[in-house]
């Protein structure tokens, strides 16, 4: 409901959901289910219906006004979602549909609403939680509304399935939000391999003008205080200092663009790369489309995820796909998307001169960088969105055998 699949990943509320809706929708296809995504309408020319592959369609539903909305607002446009929806199916004959998958809290609600209309087993993946983040949060950050932790929780109490990205997030929802244990299933979120994989980095710097010689520090995902592009930044100014050799070769990178609470201060990075006197080093980009990404992980000696929190992490996992290694937090998913010690490293915490500290230790030790780079792909290739889509298939099945219609006698 708060974000189209069809939205450029790394702006907006655009981001790893989105990819994951994109990547298994297309895979579910090819193995002959036909999927229908619903989406609010954003804009007065997106066309109703539109073909994301042969067997997906996504269908933009009128909730609200033609533009984007922050998440606070979207809670009272969930009836008029949620009539479209109905609207849509109340135009084909009964049973049109066999399971509703909701994705994040939002759709969730809707995704319960339809469940009782339609008699369907609802298959619910949070992404994120809010008891998590609220636990996890960045300095200055705005913790979740008290609202978006009781929708989450009845979403938890109704779905007849939960899936859940990692052996830790299922353990976060039955520890933290009560879910029963044999209605939580884990589905690794996969990449597309196809795309993300190793090329030659020397012609990646050329197409985005990058020296060839250069010490590249690479941030990708959208700009607020959860993903922590200011400890990357911050460690940074302090690897300078320590070693002041190292400006004329290091470029830290930045892909993507404001949102959430990142969209209070739009100039964050900016401002904050001038006060720390690092400008000079600090290159920001654009949001990219995945083959432009896929150049900007060959380009890189290291991405870095600082992230507070990640239910997963796919940036990791594409970055590891096209072989290079990754520094993450020790954090939620990210310490299965990332193998520590072989391809790439975890640490723990947030504080700028530990990732100073490591950042340039592995720089400075080129085989130790190149031993990580070796284990990279084979870790990445273990996540193959197919695999992804053949088991939530068994999820769906399980959910749909499982549900059981009861009869209803009307007197009158």
């Amino acid at each position: 409901m708060h974000t189209s699949p069809l939205d450029q990943p790394g702006t907006g509320d655009a981001g790893g959901m989105n990819v994951y809706i994109v990547e298994v929708a297309k895979r579910l296809a090819a193995l002959d289910v036909e999927v229908e995504i619903f989406t609010r309408q954003t804009a007065r020319d997106l066309p109703p219906v539109a073909e994301l592959v042969p067997g997906v369609t996504v269908r933009h539903v009128t909730a609200g006004p033609y533009e984007e909305l922050d998440r606070s607002d979207l809670p009272g446009q969930m009836c008029a979602f949620l009539s479209g929806v109905l609207r849509t199916e109340a135009t084909y004959d009964p049973g049109r549909y066999d399971v509703i998958h909701s994705h994040y809290w939002l759709s969730g609600q809707v995704g319960w609403l339809a469940k009782e209309r339609w008699g369907l087993p609802l298959v619910h993946t949070m992404h994120t939680m809010a008891k998590v983040k609220n636990l996890l949060l960045a300095e200055g950050d705005r913790p979740e509304p008290p609202a978006r932790v009781m929708g989450e929780e009845q979403v938890v109490d109704v779905a007849d399935r939960l899936v859940a990205n990692t052996a830790a997030e299922a353990e976060e929802l039955i520890s933290l939000y009560g879910a029963a244990p044999d209605r939580v299933t884990v589905v690794n979120p996969g990449v597309n391999l196809t795309v993300f994989q190793p090329a030659s980095k020397g012609a990646a710097r050329h197409r985005l003008n990058l020296p060839q010689e250069a010490a590249v520090l690479l941030f990708v995902g959208r700009i607020q205080p959860l993903k922590a592009p200011d400890v990357l930044l911050k460690a940074a100014a302090r690897m300078l200092a320590a070693d002041p050799t190292l400006r004329d070769r290091l470029v830290v990178a930045c892909v993507g663009g404001p949102s959430g609470n990142g969209l209070a201060r739009p100039a964050l990075l900016t401002d904050l790369a001038a006060e720390l006197g690092i400008s000079d080093v600090v290159r920001l980009a654009p949001p990219a489309p995945q083959h432009e990404l896929a150049d900007w992980y060959r380009a890189a000696d290291l991405t870095v995820v600082p992230s507070h929190n990640e239910s997963f992490g796919l940036v990791a996992l594409e970055s590891q796909a096209c072989g290079t290694p990754v520094v993450a937090a020790s954090v939620g998913g990210l310490r299965t998307a990332v193998r520590d010690g072989v391809s790439g490293l975890l640490v723990d915490g947030h504080d700028p001169q530990a990732w100073a500290a490591t950042l340039a230790r592995l720089l400075a030790r080129r085989p130790w960088l190149e031993q990580l780079a070796t284990g990279t792909v084979r870790h990445a290739t273990a996540f193959g969105w197919s695999a992804t889509a053949a088991r939530l298939v068994e999820v769906y099945t399980g959910a749909m055998a499982t549900l059981h219609r009861v009869p209803v006698a009307v007197n009158l």
